[in-house]
């Protein structure tokens, strides 16, 4: 019996006495009752604590036999970074957890002699059956998600224990969350860059099939583009002509060709507007481009090199009947024998001139 008991029996005991004394003085019993009844205030509290004494022998020996029992096992178990498949085949996710658990009677009473092992074993079961489904990029929503599904004691498969596992952590190594990084920047790096060739395919086929695919429909857009400014867009005709040709790969049609700027022109267009015609850009002719191969050769004005070669390139040339070709490099270059076939004899031949001989 503890001291708490004794103390309320007691307390009791006196109230008890106290209640029957103001009884008995206000009904006048009779001087006989006092002696019994003190007796019996004096008998009840013994007669308690004695059965509490007997009680408290039979506890004493379940106390002493608790004192000799063998201490409680205990029933967790920490992992560390345990390796746990994903769905990538190499890369493993690293699991951390501490691991619960609390026996069960299992038919036939086998004993179990390692309980942390069974414990751990269907703690990972569980825990694999989600990663291995899970990609390796996110590991902390995994961790969570296992959080949530080992957080519930449930029976192993030999139905010894109950397990649950608790402070779970999940990550990658290192290499391989570098190696996922680095991935994550080529796919986003390769979505940009596809986005790009799409936009430019756009832009082209835009330009190729609608703005571009005649000058009709070249000059419509370039007049939505200039605010349906008619004298800037008739200047650009010329230009939105070649343009056009260009982009089909097409010569350009006769009846645009007036419609080409005069070069140095610093308003094109401006002369159609006025009623002229833009004459062609002349074309360089076959002097011309000899005066160009001899500047190239570094055969400057007034060497005589230059006189020599356009003398040699004329003979050349009359021998092909191209005698207006010749009369005009010799006009250019050695205008002082240039002749006519009606009052000039022909010039010295290559020979001739390459030998020192004068000429007749």
């Amino acid at each position: 019996m503890t001291t708490g008991s004794k103390t309320t029996t007691v307390f009791f005991t006196v109230l008890c006495g106290l209640l029957l004394t103001i009884l008995g003085l206000t009904q006048e019993w009779p001087a006989y009752v006092w002696p019994v009844l003190a007796i019996l205030l004096v008998a009840a509290p013994a007669a308690i604590f004695k059965m509490a004494a007997m009680r408290r022998g039979s506890m004493s020996v379940d106390l002493e036999e608790q004192r000799t029992a063998p201490p409680v096992e205990r029933r967790e178990h920490h992992v560390n970074r345990l390796a746990l498949p994903s769905h990538w085949a190499d890369y493993d996710f690293l699991f951390s957890a501490t691991v619960r658990w609390y026996p069960l009677e299992a038919p036939g009473n086998e004993p179990v002699l390692n309980p942390a092992g069974l414990a751990v074993e269907a703690a990972l079961d569980r825990a694999r059956a989600i990663t291995e489904q899970r990609e390796p990029g996110r590991p902390s929503l995994v961790q969570h998600e296992l959080s949530g599904a080992l957080s519930r004691m449930r029976p192993e498969p030999t139905g010894h224990l109950q397990v649950m596992a608790e402070d779970i952590t999940l990550v990658l190594c290192e290499h391989d969350q570098e190696r996922l990084d680095r991935l994550a920047e080529v796919r986003k790096d390769k979505a940009v860059w596809e986005h790009q060739r799409k936009y430019e395919q756009s832009k082209r086929a835009y330009l190729s099939e609608d703005v571009l695919k005649d000058t009709g429909s070249a000059v419509v857009w370039w007049l939505a583009k200039n605010d349906d400014q008619v004298e800037k867009t008739v200047a650009d005709l010329g230009l939105l002509a070649q343009l056009t040709s260009a982009a089909n790969d097409t010569d350009l049609p006769e009846r645009l060709r007036d419609f080409i700027p005069r070069p140095h022109s610093e308003t094109p267009g401006l002369d159609l507007l006025q009623g002229q015609s833009a004459p062609f850009e002349p074309q360089p002719t076959a002097a011309d481009h000899f005066e160009i191969f001899l500047s190239s050769m570094g055969f400057t004005d007034g060497d005589v090199r230059r006189t020599m070669l356009a003398k040699q390139i004329a003979d050349v040339i009359r021998t092909q009947d191209q005698h207006e070709t010749a009369e005009d490099l010799l006009r250019r270059f050695d205008p002082s024998t240039s002749l006519t076939p009606d009052n000039s004899e022909p010039p010295a031949s290559a020979d001739d001139t390459i030998n020192g001989k004068p000429e007749n």
